[in-house]
C-alpha cells in the first residue's frame, strides 16, 4: 500500500542521511596492513546488521508472530497445518522485506560512495600491473598498498599508481552497489508479481480487504485505549474514592500506609487463573481489598 511505500522511502532517506553523517564524522581508514580489511568491513557490515535487527524489532508483526498462540477453538487438521505454514512463510517474508530496507540502503550507498571498499581491499590490489614498486618484497608491497587510502602517506613516485588504483577500486565498489540495487529491485518486483498471481482475491477484493484490515486495526486500537482507560478508572476510583475529572466530587478516600505500600514497588504481570491476569499492583489491590477506610468530605475543614 501507499503507507508502506512512504514508510520505506522515509527509512531509506534517513539511512542515506545517517550514512553520510556517519562517514563524515567517524570513518578514518587506519592505512595499516591487516587493519584496513577489518576496519572497512566493520563499517560496511556492522551498521547494516544493526539496522536489520532494529528493523525486525520495530515491526509489530514480529512480536505478533513471536507471541502468537494457536486457537483452542480450531481443530488441528492437515489442511489447517498447511495453511499455517503458508501464512508463516508469508509473514516472515513480509517482515524480512520491511527489515531489509534500511540495511540494503546502507550497503548500496556505502558501495556507491566507495570509501569503505577502498579502505578494505586496497592492500590486495595487484599493483605491479601499474609498474609501481616492482623490486620490493610482498610484505613491503602490501604495506605500501595499505597506505593508498591515505594520500599523505603515499611516496611521491607512487602518486600516479595510487590514483589509478583508487579509480579501479571505486569503479568496482560502485558497480557492486548498482548491481545490488538492481538485484533488490528485480527481486521485489518479482515477489509482488508472484504474490499477486497466487492470491485468491481479485484486485478490487484485495484493496477492500486491505482497507478492512487497516480500519479494523484503527478501531481496535481506539477501543483498547478507551476500554483500558475505563477499566483503570474503576480501580483508581476504588483507591481514591472519586473518578478523575469529575466535577461533582463530594468526598475523597484517604488511603492507609499499608495500602500505599501495597501499590508501590515493581509491577509484574501476575496470573490469577487460567484466563485472567493482574496488570499492576493497583489492579491486584482493587481485586483483593475492600474499599473501606477513612473518607473525607471536601467541604469539611481538614
Amino acid at each position: 500500500g501507499k503507507e508502506v511505500v512512504i514508510a520505506n522511502a522515509i527509512i531509506a532517506i534517513l539511512t542515506i542521511g545517517g550514512q553520510q553523517l556517519f562517514s563524515f564524522f567517524t570513518f578514518s581508514c587506519p592505512c595499516h596492513v591487516g587493519q584496513n580489511l577489518i576496519y572497512g568491513l566493520a563499517f560496511l557490515g556492522v551498521p547494516a546488521l544493526i539496522l536489520l535487527i532494529v528493523g525486525y524489532a520495530l515491526n509489530n508483526q514480529t512480536w505478533r508472530l513471536v507471541m502468537g498462540k494457536s486457537s483452542h477453538f480450531e481443530r488441528e487438521t492437515s489442511s489447517n497445518w498447511l495453511l499455517k505454514c503458508k501464512l508463516l512463510c508469508f509473514v516472515l517474508c513480509s517482515i524480512t522485506g520491511r527489515a531489509l530496507v534500511a540495511p540494503v540502503t546502507w550497503l548500496a550507498v556505502t558501495l556507491i560512495n566507495g570509501s569503505y571498499y577502498i579502505c578494505a581491499v586496497s592492500e590486495y590490489v595487484p599493483v605491479h600491473y601499474y609498474g609501481a614498486a616492482p623490486n620490493v618484497t610482498a610484505s613491503e608491497r602490501s604495506r605500501i598498498l595499505a597506505t593508498f587510502p591515505c594520500r599523505q602517506l603515499v611516496p611521491p613516485e607512487l602518486t600516479r599508481a595510487r590514483d589509478e588504483v583508487i579509480l579501479l577500486l571505486r569503479y568496482q565498489s560502485q558497480v557492486a552497489g548498482w548491481l545490488l540495487i538492481a538485484v533488490v529491485v528485480i527481486t521485489v518486483f518479482l515477489s509482488y508479481c508472484l504474490a499477486s498471481c497466487f492470491s485468491p482475491l481479485s484486485f478490487l477484493h484485495f484493496r477492500y480487504w486491505n482497507s478492512y484490515v487497516h480500519n479494523e486495526q484503527e478501531l481496535f486500537d481506539e477501543a483498547t485505549e478507551q476500554h483500558s482507560r475505563l477499566y483503570a478508572m474503576q480501580n483508581v476510583r476504588k483507591f481514591f474514592g472519586f473518578v478523575p475529572g469529575s466535577e461533582s466530587v463530594k468526598e475523597i478516600r484517604i488511603p492507609s500506609l499499608r495500602e500505599w505500600q501495597a501499590i508501590s514497588g515493581l509491577a509484574f504481570l501476575k496470573r490469577v487463573d487460567k484466563e485472567h491476569y493482574d496488570y499492576s499492583l493497583l489492579h491486584d489491590w482493587a481485586l483483593k481489598e475492600r474499599a473501606s477506610g477513612k473518607y473525607l468530605r471536601i467541604d469539611e475543614d481538614p
